[in-house]
């Protein structure tokens, strides 16, 4: 019998929780080699102590996907909390995006929303065709040697981002997500379920990327529907889901 890709998962990742100073740090430092030297979004003069960290780290909460045997972490997000003394507290997209779609904005309690942020993955743990080196999906800088089933997981890393996202928001009981996303990764998630709405145009924020909304509920009612598989690994095989969430409303 094959193995599930939750259990495939979990076999060579774990995902962290960054409850601690220590790994909030880990998280820091994945986000500089991301954003400042793979690719260049971030100027590296502007972190001389190698920590990529903003204004919103305070009021938001982290996790890290490490990867078990090597100890190295893969790949990091964050969840913008609301300001619960100042509800009306700006999110980044708020303030680099322009809303159109303000009718599907201003139906969201303040306190019931939260922005994805900081959704990255290491160079090392992606699976890029035509990357030079020796072995498919790693670049030809890094010494250290993946399985094959190792690097069968590496484009699932995304999906369990989803899934650090999910234990997150069940943890403050939030109902809708703004995101800020690349034209490419709105398209896989559709294809998998996850149908983000649009609430603007394009701009040039950390590349060419879409301001959206999505309702947590939806998300993983269209998961469901569409792959129930990846919706084991995303709620933990229904651990993190409350039994209304079938229920969505917005379409």
């Amino acid at each position: 019998m094959s193995r599930t890709l939750i259990d495939a998962f979990r076999e060579y990742f774990e995902m962290v929780p960054a409850s601690t100073d220590d790994l909030k740090m880990e998280a820091y430092r994945l986000r500089y080699q991301v954003y400042c030297i793979e690719t260049g979004f971030e100027p590296r003069e502007s972190y001389p102590n190698e920590l990529e960290q903003d204004e919103h780290d305070e009021r938001s909460s982290h996790f890290l996907i490490r990867h078990k045997r090597s100890g190295r972490y893969a790949a990091t997000t964050r969840l913008i909390l609301p300001d619960p003394k100042v509800p009306e507290r700006l999110f980044p997209i708020e303030q680099h995006c322009i809303i159109e779609r303000t009718d599907l904005v201003q139906q969201v309690p303040r306190k019931q929303l939260a922005e994805v942020s900081r959704f990255c993955v290491s160079k090392n743990f992606k699976n890029r065709k035509g990357e030079p080196g020796t072995i498919a999906g790693v670049s030809a800088g890094n010494s250290y040697i993946y399985s094959d089933d190792e690097r069968r997981l590496f484009p699932h890393i995304t999906l369990a981002l989803i899934a650090c996202l999910i234990r997150m928001n069940f943890q403050y009981g939030l109902t809708h997500w703004y995101a800020v996303m690349e034209a490419a990764l709105i398209r896989f998630l559709a294809h998998i379920g996850i149908n983000f709405t649009p609430i603007g145009p394009a701009v040039d924020y950390h590349g060419k990327r879409q301001p959206c909304i999505i309702e947590v509920k939806y998300l993983l009612e269209g998961v469901k529907n569409k792959n129930p598989e990846i919706w084991d690994l995303l709620t933990d095989r229904g651990t993190f889901w409350r039994s209304d969430d079938m229920s969505a409303s917005m379409r």
